[in-house]
């Protein structure tokens, strides 16, 4: 592991403290999270947790359908 230092706003850092507490997850894991997310996000396949924990729930769509529905949604 690689040590980094950074400067952050104060009370930034005091809500990123109380997010990684309720997520159960450490300062440094959230950061190593996000680096490596916007490390990977130009290589096209960056997926988030969110998507992560999303995929696969729904059946596989059609795009054609998902254009008509926006299109009778928006009129």
């Amino acid at each position: 592991m690689s040590k980094l230092t950074l400067s952050v706003d104060p009370g930034v850092v005091r809500q990123a403290k109380r997010y990684a507490q309720a997520t159960g997850k450490s300062v440094s894991r959230l950061v190593e999270d996000y680096l490596a997310l916007v490390a990977g996000a130009g290589q096209g396949g960056a997926e988030t947790p969110g998507l992560r924990r999303v995929r696969g729930i729904l059946r596989r769509g059609n795009q054609g359908a998902y254009r008509d529905y926006l299109a009778r949604k928006y009129r």
